[in-house]
């Protein structure tokens, strides 16, 4: 066992308070000096005590996971870093390394769980932290660095990049990848500003804190440039901007010149740079002044490091060894491990490389990424090179009985798979070739490659058993478990088993959109109840995506998707003056219904209470926020309006108080519903008559619609029964029942808008479409922006009562697209708000579980 006094320290993180009150971290809503900052690391080292233990930490981009790891510095605690959103990895290293401390970021707080108040692990002074290489598999095999491996590195970076106390690099990528600390630890050694975040670039909302934080630079992976161009980076304004680093993987030499040159214009430096996390992150740069010279080129060792090229038998290019105070003391692979010393003195990267006359070096293959097949050595870098050639962005992979090959969009994979096996010399029927809309990637914004492998189809007798890994079958991101992939990033959720459904993972009508969609992209069409079946289910089904001209140019998307995409546009148009069709605020209404009982109705009762409150509160909660905002801004609305109560107590008189009525009697259906349910005695009619107890509901309901019973509540009541006729044609399974609750619609729609035929043609026509269409085909460009506009149609028929008077009078065409945009936003702000707050209850509930079954046991 060691003591306090038995380790090396690591100067950047014990000597943060001589910087004083410098800014050290900026969040959106606070500034932490770098005393402050150092008296929370000292309070936290305090806790993990003087002697020295091994902590693992599951890390975000806040302050609370930033501390934790000073303090594990500090104090001398060899930690194990990982990314907080993956507990199977966190799971999985637990219970390989058996960790004294296990620390966690949740809701503002450091969640503390100390396992054993001393250490029962053997480690060895100069080890300071373990890394791994394998993203967030949850793999035992640990980089060792050491206190000096940090210092070296950071201090390297801080002098090429010339960091110095005037700069703030804003937290692009995870710390707990070894490019993103290594931005941590630079500009924390030269006591500069980090502006921490885990927005992500295409975030509005990340610019924003971009731009107040001060920052000067942030990190990049080849794939946040597409990401960058999206967003338009090239138009924006950044005056504060520096320079861009880019690592994690070759840039394409003309990205390289097109942002060298676009930095050049805007006033900032572009520095490629070439690492991997067992030389604790960076070994080559390439100086800004180079980069259009010699655009594929890593560059020059960083300063203390250097380069050698060993011949390699059999193959043109030898392979780079790297030599430095920053390469890692070795691996680890058990418990025992982590008391070994050094191991490696040299860095065999496993990349062949050549350096150019001019004195950069360049990375030309990696020795690693050649497989024999039938009889033939394959370069795998350079099948991608001859897709790239025809303008074709692929990940190859494969084995020594074939070439797996995913190409990203609607390219025509026969004709490729052609032109590829001449080009490599194979024959067809080694090769794999699958489109896919996105490349898979790790969190780090590398390829998955072993996702890649998985798209192979293996015979049945080849398939793996249910749950063979951690999170189920196959490899996170590909084939079967890129369902996984899909739900954990719509719904926001990592514990997901073999028998979870998207409803009862609390999907609903607002996450629908963008799951279905993806989904449908994945495994071909979806079945109508796609979204109750279980995971084990929908990871079974073989992709079945339409071939032909027509899957080209046009989309299917799900009929409830398109109407309320249409819906939103046709309500800000009419309002701005652009068109006049009324009419699909109500059909929106009859969709609510109809997504109610898809998403609210199954699994037991308290749970099915619990998932229908959350379902309300998500319309309810941001609503009240913007008018509550609205309301202090403008003199339209009243507390009754911020209350959702304006439709009880307000005027009867058509005033822009009503500007709301559509969210306020949504949100009384809900609850209404919600409370009706709970009695048992409903709970067990609606279970065993699903149909029929809509349809009593419609008929109730339609008392109001006709005036024969007066609830007391102004105009918008009798939409009560467009929302049960919804909930009803969700019930509908044959077409007896369709044409059943056709004619209950034709024959009831017309005179509820008292004479206006428009608007009960367009009601009638939405319900109909409804019942009798599963999907509607849109055109190929245009399926992006109507899960869009769908996703965010509740948000902008919120703000666009704020948005289109401003600009209606110039342009309403403007006004409809400002409207929509800013609703768009709002939906982007929201959402990422209620995730983190569903994260961080879902970790506090967690923490207090363990707690229990610890302090029971």
């Amino acid at each position: 066992m060691t003591t306090q006094l038995d380790f090396a320290r690591v100067p950047f993180a014990a000597d943060l308070a001589g910087y004083g009150d410098r800014p050290a971290v900026l969040t959106d809503n606070s500034t932490l000096t770098y005393r402050d900052l150092a008296r929370r690391v000292d309070a936290l080292a305090l806790r993990l005590g003087t002697q020295r233990r091994l902590v693992a930490l599951a890390a975000a981009n806040d302050v609370d996971s930033l501390v934790a790891y000073l303090a594990a510095l500090v104090g001398g605690h060899p930690l194990i870093l990982l990314p907080e959103d993956k507990p199977a990895a966190l799971e999985s290293l637990v219970a390989a390394y058996d960790p004294d401390v296990v620390l966690r970021s949740a809701g503002g707080e450091t969640v503390f769980e100390e396992r054993r108040p001393g250490t029962r692990h053997e480690l060895h002074p100069d080890l300071a932290l373990l890394l791994s290489t394998s993203g967030s598999t949850g793999s035992p095999k640990l980089v060792r660095l050491s206190a000096a491996n940090l210092q070296a590195n950071a201090e390297s970076i801080a002098e090429y990049l010339s960091i110095g106390p005037a700069d703030r690099a804003a937290t692009t990528l995870p710390m707990s990848y070894c490019y993103g600390l290594s931005v941590i630890n630079s500009h924390l050694l030269r006591g500069a500003g980090l502006v921490l975040t885990n927005l992500s670039v295409v975030d509005p909302c990340f610019w924003e804190l971009f731009r107040t934080g001060g920052a000067t630079s942030f990190a990049a992976v080849p794939y946040t440039f597409e990401l960058l161009e999206r967003v338009g980076f090239a138009e924006m304004t950044l005056p504060g901007l520096r320079y861009v680093t880019q690592a994690g993987g070759r840039l394409a030499p003309e990205r390289v010149q097109g942002y060298a040159e676009l930095g050049r214009r805007k006033g900032w430096e572009l520095f490629v740079m070439y690492g991997q996390t067992e030389a604790t992150a960076r070994m080559a740069y390439l100086p800004p002044a180079l980069a259009a010279e010699h655009p594929g080129a890593i560059g020059i060792p960083v300063p203390g490091g250097a380069f050698r090229i060993e011949p390699v038998p059999g193959l043109e290019h030898g392979e780079l060894v790297y030599t430095g105070p920053n390469v890692m003391l070795g691996y680890a692979e058990t418990p025992e491990d982590l008391g070994t010393g050094r191991t490696v003195h040299e860095l065999r990267t496993g990349d062949l490389a050549r350096r150019h006359p001019a004195g950069v070096y360049e990375v030309v293959g990696r020795r690693s990424r050649f497989v024999k097949i039938v009889g033939l050595r394959v370069d795998l870098g350079q099948v991608e090179r001859i897709l790239a050639d025809l303008g074709v962005q692929s990940a190859s992979a494969g084995t020594d009985q074939g070439l797996v090959v995913a190409v990203e969009g609607s390219h025509d994979t026969r004709l490729l798979s052609k032109v590829l096996a001449q080009g490599i010399g194979l024959p067809r029927t080694a090769l794999e070739l699958h489109a896919v809309e996105h490349l898979p990637r790790l969190a780090t914004g590398k390829v998955d490659y072993p996702a890649v492998l998985a798209l192979s189809t293996p015979a049945p007798s080849d398939l793996p058993p249910s749950g063979a890994g951690p999170d189920g079958p196959g490899t996170d991101g590909s084939g079967t478990d890129s369902v996984r992939r899909i739900f954990r990033d719509t719904l926001e959720r990592t514990d997901i088993g073999d028998g979870d459904t998207f409803v009862s993972l609390g999907g609903d009508s607002l996450s629908y959109v963008a799951t279905s969609v993806r989904l449908e992209q994945l495994l071909g069409h979806l079945p109508p109840d796609w979204h109750v079946r279980p995971v084990r289910d929908l990871e079974q089904r073989p992709g079945t995506k339409p071939a032909g001209a027509m899957r080209r140019f046009f989309a299917p998307i799900e009929t409830s998707i398109v109407l309320r995409a249409v819906a939103i546009v046709l309500i800000v148009g009419t309002h701005a003056g652009l068109v006049k069709w009324p009419g699909m605020a109500h059909v929106l209404m009859a969709v609510a219904g109809y997504n109610f009982a898809r998403f609210q109705l199954s699994g037991e009762r308290l749970p099915r209470f619990k998932r229908q409150l959350t379902s309300v509160a998500r319309v309810a909660l941001p609503s009240m926020t913007f008018i509550g905002a609205a309301c202090l801004i403008t003199d339209r609305y009243t507390l009754a309006n911020v209350l959702l109560l304006n439709s009880v107590v307000g005027p009867e008189a058509v005033t822009t108080q009503w500007h709301f009525w559509f969210i306020e009697v949504l949100v009384y259906i809900l609850l209404g519903m919600t409370a009706l349910l709970a009695i048992p005695w409903a709970d067990r009619a609606e279970r065993r008559f699903p149909l029929l107890f809509p349809l009593a509901l419609t008929g109730l309901a339609l008392l109001s619609r006709y005036d024969i019973v007066d609830p007391g509540i102004p105009h918008p009541s009798p939409t009560l029964w467009l929302f049960v006729l919804g909930w009803a044609i969700a019930r509908t399974r044959t077409v007896v029942q369709r044409c059943a609750v056709s004619v209950l619609a034709i024959l009831t729609v017309p005179g509820c808008f008292f004479g206006d035929t428009n608007r009960e043609l367009t009601l009638v026509a939405g319900i109909l479409l409804l019942t009798w269409l599963p999907t509607l085909s849109v055109p190929g460009g245009l399926q992006r922006l109507t899960v869009l506009l769908a996703s965010a149609s509740l948000y902008a028929y919120l703000v666009h009562w704020l948005v289109y008077p401003l600009l209606a009078a110039t342009s309403p065409g403007l006004a409809v697209a400002a409207s929509l945009a800013a609703g768009i936003a709002y939906w982007a702000l929201c959402t990422r708000a209620m995730g983190l707050l569903s994260r961080g209850h879902r970790r506090s509930f967690r923490g207090r579980l363990r707690r229990a079954k610890a302090h029971s046991s």
